[in-house]
């Protein structure tokens, strides 16, 4: 077997900075979590404050997950390219939207709400690090390193 086939079988054995793997499972963890939280702020008068926490959680445990999961040894890059990736995108939605339906848009909110969505990424890169230096891995590694 060359080199090239045995790198098809999985992500860990790619090489390259990303765990596409893991950033795609990390960011759509995001995606569940954060964007009911974001409608119900749009929606519901009265839950804004409840709703922002929640989302921010949100991209904290997807984050995190991110971190976690990935197999390149950099948790913290991970876990900030999830989070604002993923902000960025589902922004990007909200605002189409906003302006379709000729509704004001808060560009200075967008970009405040960015920095927590940042930092929400380190706490979460952070959190997935440390499960990793304890020796806590995903079930989906746990059977190969079983195997192996």
């Amino acid at each position: 077997m060359s080199h090239d086939d045995s790198t098809l079988g999985s992500s860990a054995a790619r090489p390259g900075r990303w765990d596409f793997d893991a950033l795609r499972a990390g960011a759509t963890i995001c995606l569940i979590l954060a964007i009911p939280f974001s409608v119900l702020g749009l929606v519901v008068d009265g839950v804004n404050l409840l709703a922002y926490f929640g989302a921010v959680a949100g991209f904290i445990i997807g984050s995190g997950s991110a971190a976690w999961a990935q197999q390149r040894g950099t948790p913290l890059t991970h876990g900030l390219v999830t989070a604002i990736g993923t902000y960025v995108v589902a922004q990007a939605v909200f605002v189409v939207v906003r302006l379709i339906t000729d509704r004001d848009v808060n560009w200075f909110g967008i970009v405040f709400t960015l920095s927590l969505v940042s930092f929400a990424g380190l706490v979460g890169g952070y959190l997935g690090s440390r499960l990793q230096a304890k020796g806590f891995v995903p079930s989906s590694r746990r059977s190969t390193q079983e195997s192996g």
